[in-house]
């Protein structure tokens, strides 16, 4: 026959419950940390490769010549072809 489980007195349930709680509570907080972590890494990728981006594009960025800047590349052509003509 199958025997019933003896009925837990007050103190045996507490105590139970207690341990419960605490070990509910303390997978909760790992689960915290855990998730605090790996939100502290991908905040740290999303800001590296945020960085990794802006260098790129600052060295891509090909500088737009002013009017001053193509007059004095004008300038310098026309000094080296006169000079390269009396030089002959």
């Amino acid at each position: 026959m199958l025997r019933a489980r003896p009925v837990a007195d007050a103190d045996a349930l507490a105590a139970a419950t207690a341990r419960r709680v605490a070990a509910e509570t303390a997978s909760a907080e790992k689960r915290a940390a855990a998730l605090a972590e790996r939100e502290a890494l991908a905040a740290a990728k999303r800001e590296s490769k945020a960085e990794a981006i802006r260098a790129v594009e600052a060295a891509a960025a090909v500088p737009v010549p002013t009017e001053a800047d193509r007059k004095a590349a004008r300038d310098a052509r026309y000094a080296a072809r006169k000079a390269n003509k009396h030089a002959r």
